[in-house]
């Protein structure tokens, strides 16, 4: 008969590792489990526990250290409420002070100048091994945006939701289902708040549509502020451009950039610093740190931040970051830390958990999931650009057809995929409505205009 697992001893080894953010070697551990177990019977305890998810084993020989997994005992992560470190702790309690006994203070870019990538970390090693151990759903290499793609009808819902509840947006979760799947706006709401619901379902569908060429550079933050403040600005041409005003936070006593000149020169910085992290969690937290520290843009900042922080994830395959049962009060609190302390505890705090959530809920969401069509997948670009163009020349309800049929060929389709291939694109063009078409780089104008036109073209059969 099988000996039973040593479960106190077992517990207690996780305790001791657990007590080593930077992880404990093998020698540490010994001599604070004591002799109570023989070195060889501490290693099988070791790698039982690395089998059983609870521990990391990273590196190898002398120099191998184990981590902790925050997990809850069933092995998933566990719904709870935020729990705040002592520093995070610190944090609150200093910007929660009224504000004229906190100090004015403005733009450090000392704090920009500091940080060196992959060698400046403001996750600790556990956090990054554990988020990755949690993000990773389908090992292997996959062309970038394949996992996204696959929930990409559930992010859009949950990520455009999330992040516009953050900024005060009062729309429901249903409201926004049923705005995103049907084009219906939710009564009683302010105009402002729908607008804002579907930008982010636009900037989320434009980073998985170019999850192969999206990265921290100028054409994807800028478009993705292109996206999220349409129609949402005083100045209609501040949308993707970065800011020439000055600005000023709300309920802090911080003072960003206001020279021009300077906002430029910093946001590239931080876009050439953003891409040379190799750790894609590290990246997306120092992204969602500088982006709105600097405030590149004249507003929508927080929001770009946060959609930004999904880039590694969407190239990398990694289950996204929806900031899922966030807190407003302590996620601006988190900021708050940033912008007049420059401390990223509190923040940083709000990121792990906001993670560790996402992954808990779209863990589940793909064991729902089917395979995606694997004929559609391969011609989603030439599918979007035939469908765009359609939309783009106002082209009719006959001419559509003739149109359609001409366009294989030019786009490369193989020839005997191209009869299945106009009889998707047919459908898609027939299944247009407000609440979908964004996907394919449409305005709302050039769809208002293709729309009018092609109900007319009914109207006008006998």
């Amino acid at each position: 008969m099988a000996k039973p697992e040593p479960k106190k001893q077992l517990d207690e080894i996780v305790e001791i590792v657990t007590r080593h953010p930077d992880g404990a070697n093998l020698k540490a551990i010994a001599e604070q489990f004591g002799p109570r177990a023989a070195r060889r019977t501490l290693q099988k305890w070791l790698k039982d526990l690395v089998k059983q998810g609870r521990l990391v084993l990273d590196g190898d020989r002398k120099g191998a250290k184990y981590f902790a997994i925050k997990k809850s005992a069933a092995g998933v992560l566990a719904e709870r409420t935020l729990q705040l470190s002592e520093g995070a702790q610190e944090v609150q309690l200093l910007i929660s002070r009224p504000e004229e006994e906190r100090r004015p203070v403005s733009y450090n870019r000392e704090f920009l100048d500091s940080y060196k990538p992959n060698e400046t970390y403001y996750l600790s090693k556990t956090q990054r091994i554990s988020l990755q151990k949690i993000g990773t759903v389908e090992p292997g290499e996959q062309p970038a945006g394949t996992y996204a793609r696959k929930i990409l009808s559930r992010l859009l819902i949950d990520l455009s939701w999330n992040s516009s509840r953050l900024e005060g947006n009062t729309y429901s979760v249903l409201d926004t289902k049923n705005l995103i799947e049907l084009g219906q706006a939710a009564e009683g709401k302010e105009q402002t708040e729908t607008q804002m619901i579907m930008n982010h379902k636009g900037a989320i569908e434009f980073m998985v549509d170019s999850a192969d060429s999206i990265g921290f550079n100028r054409f994807t933050i800028k478009n993705l502020h292109g996206f999220l403040a349409e129609n949402l600005l005083s100045n209609p041409d501040a949308a993707g451009r970065l800011r020439r005003i000055e600005v000023g936070i709300s309920n802090s006593v911080y003072l960003p950039l206001a020279i021009p000149q300077l906002i430029e020169e910093c946001f590239d910085q931080v876009l050439a610093t953003a891409q040379r992290i190799d750790d894609p969690f590290e990246q997306s937290f120092f992204a969602m740190v500088h982006l709105p520290y600097l405030q590149p843009f004249d507003d929508v900042n927080k929001r770009v931040s946060r959609l930004a922080a999904n880039i590694p994830f969407v190239k990398n395959n990694l289950i996204p970051l929806a900031f899922k049962g966030v807190p407003r009060d302590i996620y601006t609190q988190g900021l708050l830390g940033v912008y007049e302390l420059n401390r990223v505890e509190l923040l940083r705090d709000v990121f792990v958990e906001a993670y560790e959530r996402s992954a808990q809920q779209y863990a589940a969401v793909l064991q729902s999931l089917g395979e995606p069509d694997p004929f559609r997948f391969k011609y989603t670009k030439a599918i979007k650009e035939i469908v765009g163009d359609v939309v783009r020349q106002a082209i009719g309800r006959e001419q559509t057809h003739r149109f359609v049929l001409s366009r294989p060929q030019t786009i490369l389709v193989e020839k005997k995929d191209q009869e299945q291939f106009v009889r998707l694109v047919e459908t898609e063009i027939y299944s247009l409505h407000e609440g979908n078409f964004a996907r394919y780089r449409i305005t709302q104008p050039e769809f208002s205009h293709w729309q009018d036109n092609w109900n007319s073209s009914v109207s006008d059969q006998p």
